[in-house]
């Protein structure tokens, strides 16, 4: 039975590092790539970069950007709550590989947390001094069951943190 492996992406920078990942996992036979596109990659503002994926898109979710106040972007993290929860409801992935610290990665973590999904979290332990983005990098960090960080320091923090070594 093949393991399906869910790939989440919000922006054409994380979509970048995560890009040789996707083709591995595609490219593995016993695994299947799941793809979720959401954030600004639908965004005509940024360019619709949904349309330079070179992945099947398993599920979008629209977070209906455009409103950077604090309602708005509470607004956009309602959406992708319930986008995520049903998406991992539909699509039943055994794994949901996440990157980074934004809000929309940070709302699929809570929804994978509460589908009992397991989540790989990629640069985690990292730091974003004066933004919130921080506080949802460690939150991420700690709803994760495992954690590919980029640099031994980064370790030592998501030890810190309370994580199992073994998992780091």
């Amino acid at each position: 039975m093949r393991r399906k492996i869910c790939v989440v992406t919000g922006t054409r920078a994380e979509y970048g590092l995560l890009y040789w990942l996707m083709r591995a996992i595609e490219e593995c036979g016993d695994l299947e790539l799941q793809l979720i596109v959401t954030g600004s990659h639908l965004s005509m503002e940024h360019g619709e970069t949904c349309k330079e994926i070179e992945f099947t898109i398993d599920k979008k979710i629209d977070l209906q950007l455009g409103d950077d106040s604090a309602v708005g972007i509470s607004r956009s993290m309602g959406l992708a709550m319930s986008g995520f929860g049903e998406a991992f409801s539909e699509l039943k992935p055994d794994l949901v590989v996440l990157l980074g610290d934004r809000y929309e990665i940070f709302c699929a973590a809570a929804a994978a947390l509460v589908a009992l999904v397991p989540v790989a979290h990629l640069h985690g332990g990292e730091r974003s001094e004066g933004a919130f983005d921080e506080a949802f990098r460690h939150s991420i960090t700690k709803m994760s069951h495992l954690h590919f960080c980029a640099a031994d320091e980064y370790k030592q923090r998501i030890i810190q943190l309370g994580e199992n070594p073994q998992m780091v």
